[in-house]
């Protein structure tokens, strides 16, 4: 199934400048240890720009998917809007890598929905209270990505 893009109408403010900083700093630590971080585990996601072709990093908090895969969730921390990377996996889905510890894995990335996407969000916010927190700020139907080695 393909990606969605809807946007909501109301949510918390975009990340901005800081928040660009801290990523650049978990982005290391996710790429030398499997230790978790604000109680999260980290992978770095490397995705290419839908419009630049240039690779763009990420760190994102992930959740163990069936068959070794990673989950990971497009909520921008509530925003009404879906993060750079969710745009730039829905244009090369084939085309992401997963970086952690050391390891660096190639992946295909699918938007999971119905069913098999309401399960993975339930284990999801049963791990991590903040997406809970994420879904009540916005309207916006949070995307939830698996990540399957290739």
């Amino acid at each position: 199934m393909s990606f969605t893009h809807p946007t909501g109408t109301r949510g918390a403010k975009q990340p901005g400048r800081t928040f660009r900083w801290m990523n650049r700093l978990l982005m290391g630590r996710a790429r030398r240890t499997e230790g978790k971080t604000m109680g999260m585990d980290l992978l770095v996601l490397t995705t290419v720009g839908r419009k630049s072709g240039q690779e763009r990093q990420t760190p994102l908090a992930w959740f163990p998917g069936p068959d070794g895969s990673w989950l990971v969730v497009a909520s921008a921390g509530g925003a009404p809007a879906n993060p750079a990377w969710y745009l730039n996996l829905a244009a090369h889905p084939d085309q992401v890598t997963v970086e952690q510890a050391g390891r660096k894995v190639a992946v295909t990335a699918e938007e999971l929905h119905g069913a098999e996407r309401e399960q993975a969000w339930q284990q999801i916010k049963d791990a991590a209270d903040n997406f809970r927190r994420y879904e009540q700020i916005t309207d916006r139907l949070l995307p939830v990505i698996r990540l399957t080695p290739r």
